[in-house]
């Protein structure tokens, strides 16, 4: 009774925030509804700037819906699928995420970005874009700052993406009577799904292609997806092993990376396990819907409270240097994903 009393109220505030974000984000899903309810949130936080009784709630649901929404994502994993049609696609994709991450990571220093924020943004763009921001944000203890920053950056090279990217596979001569190659290029090099969607989609309809870039844009962008177990385990060991070092005068003597590992990408990895068997089994994947639609409006609901506790006016003026970290990294994989397919011989 005592939860409710305190958290009710800012729970309630962000669903309702939440609701019309994510029914407009169904017909615009290039923007999305994670992004609108960021926006709404920021936009409604430069009004309301004293939560009250609804911070609790407000702060619970940026916490723990968060990381429940990316446990829920681990029921739209077929691991049989991704392994059996994704496995050729795996140089490229780590070749991807490493060129991200290391990009973010020297411009962290270069141009003294918050170490939380280049992460985010690194992550991000290699991974699955605000899923991967979901998932490692809370392993990083980003703030609600952080954490909107993040995801506006994601989302301008999401869309720039989507409209870019059919263009600029024609000029690079990608092969028009296939999909193959297009589709691994989309699902290695464009960070969020509907953005990979929308691209593969489009390239489909201007060379009759049926769904074939789809298909295999869509599996390569699971495939990638996965990278989240380790990255955000890495992440993890690296963030406890500096506080424990920071606590300790530089001793490392009692660190555990187990008492520090997120549970919840257990968890997700968990359901990824069980919807696996379950559909080698014989279950059909519709019984898993339900749960993957309730993960992606569990994050629209997280984004509200973020953007509840967001500076947007501080966002604004600090914008500059996330957006040049974003581009380099957007430009590094991009890049990559074109050098690795060609020494495979792909495009």
């Amino acid at each position: 009774m005592t939860f409710l009393q305190n958290n009710s109220l800012g729970i309630i505030i962000c669903f309702l925030i939440a609701l019309p974000a994510w029914l407009l984000g169904q017909h615009f899903p290039v923007v999305g509804g994670a992004v609108l309810a960021i926006l709404a949130g920021m936009l409604i936080a430069a009004v309301w700037k004293d939560h009250g009784r609804a911070q609790g709630g407000i702060s619970w649901t940026s916490k723990v819906v968060l990381q429940s929404a990316v446990v829920l994502l681990g029921f739209g994993m077929n691991l049989g699928v991704i392994i059996q049609t994704g496995m050729f696609s795996l140089p490229i994709i780590v070749s991807t995420i490493t060129a991200s991450l290391v990009v973010a990571w020297v411009l962290m220093r270069l141009l003294r970005i918050s170490r939380n924020t280049a992460a985010l943004i690194g992550v991000g763009s290699s991974i699955c874009g605000g899923s991967a921001i979901a998932a490692a944000a809370p392993v990083v203890k980003a703030d609600s700052n952080e954490v909107a920053q993040s995801v506006a950056v994601i989302f301008l090279f999401n869309a720039l993406a989507a409209l870019l990217f059919p263009i600029l596979g024609h000029l690079l001569g990608f092969d028009t009577t296939a999909g193959e190659a297009f589709g691994i290029f989309a699902g290695t090099a464009i960070n969020d799904t509907s953005s990979v969607t929308a691209a593969a989609a489009t390239w489909d309809s201007m060379w009759g292609l049926g769904t074939q870039t789809l298909d295999e844009a869509v599996t390569v962008k699971l495939t990638r997806a996965l990278a989240i177990i380790p990255v955000t385990m890495l992440l993890a060991f690296v963030v406890a092993r500096k506080e424990a070092a920071k606590a300790q005068g530089g001793s490392l003597a009692t660190f555990s990376f187990w008492r520090v590992l997120p549970k919840f990408i257990l968890y997700f990895l968990l359901a990824a396990v069980f919807t696996t068997v379950c559909l080698q089994l014989g279950v059909s994947g519709e019984v898993f819907a339900p749960l993957k639609e309730l993960a992606k409006f569990l994050i629209v609901m997280a984004m509200a409270a973020i953007g509840l506790n967001s500076d947007i006016i501080k966002l604004a003026r600090s914008g500059g240097k996330p957006i040049l970290l974003g581009a380099c990294c957007w430009a590094a994989i991009t890049l990559v994903s074109l050098i690795m397919q060609h020494f495979l011989g792909i495009w």
